[in-house]
């Protein structure tokens, strides 16, 4: 997908870029796959911001995806493939054999009248969803499960793949989008090819106000706090932060702070790490 440049008629518009949307092949959605979304302004039932930085932003609603793919052995058609505002990928709406009709990720090569099917017999294909058991070892595979029938929560962003690497009793070795080796169940499912729309992370937003559009509330920096409100505060004039690492500003380190549980049960099926 190519993105598009503007001409620079104001500031805003000078390093503006947006997506050409190509892939793109119909603006109206299914209206039986779309479901409200009741916005929270990051605040609680208390009314009290849990959550910065969130707030306002475009009326949208939520399109249905199909992260199981659990539909085996019926043929289903592209019909169509769409932008959703509520995610980087572009999503294809699937028209089944038996009449259902369904959304999933759009893949890189994905193409309207293109044939897809799920299951352990479907053809090694781009958009086939298939176990991990079916698929050969060294294919590139995206919406992967961490749990057979939980649907996929692995590589679903814009330009996102892993790769299975190798199969041994009841588990796979996958090596995820960022580097890490795992260990995943066999029986687990996963749907061959990349995510399309890959030049998502190139677009600039160009314009805060675009950003508000996005529900993104501005980000206030802790150095011109007062020191009551962020560690970073206070000071005379232009201040340094005055700690060895910057902080959140509930005291937690900012850079590098590992959050995940060191005892955390899923521990065990992580080969490689990162970091």
């Amino acid at each position: 997908m190519a993105v598009k440049k503007y001409k620079p008629t104001s500031p805003a518009r000078r390093f503006m870029t947006v997506s050409a949307f190509d892939e793109i092949t119909c603006t109206t959605p299914e209206r039986s796959l779309l479901k409200s979304i009741n916005k929270t302004g990051g605040r609680n039932a208390q009314g009290k911001i849990t959550v910065r930085h969130i707030g306002g932003g475009n009326r949208t609603k939520y399109r249905v995806i199909d992260y199981k793919r659990n539909k085996d052995g019926i043929p289903a058609k592209v019909a169509s493939v769409e932008y959703d505002p509520n995610r980087s990928a572009n999503i294809a709406l699937l028209h089944y054999a038996d009449g259902e009709k369904r959304y999933i990720l759009a893949p890189l090569g994905l193409n309207v009248g293109d044939v897809l099917e799920s299951g352990e017999n479907a053809d090694i294909r781009v958009g086939n969803a298939l176990p991990l058991s079916a698929i050969p070892v060294g294919t590139m595979i995206h919406n992967i499960e961490l749990q057979p029938g939980r649907g996929g929560i692995i590589a679903r962003a814009a330009g996102n793949a892993a790769q299975l690497m190798a199969k041994e009793g009841k588990y796979a070795t996958v090596r995820m989008p960022s580097g890490e080796m795992r260990y995943i169940p066999i029986v687990c499912r996963a749907t061959i090819g990349q995510v399309g729309n890959l030049d998502h992370e190139i677009v600039r937003v160009g314009k805060a106000g675009k950003t508000r559009h996005m529900g993104v509330r501005p980000t206030v920096r802790g150095v011109v706090m007062n020191p009551n409100d962020h560690p970073h505060g206070g000071g005379e004039g232009k201040s340094p932060v005055g700690m060895p690492s910057p902080v959140t500003p509930w005291g937690k380190p900012a850079l590098g702070y590992k959050t995940r549980k060191k005892k955390n049960a899923s521990n065990k099926f992580i080969i490689k790490r990162v970091n």
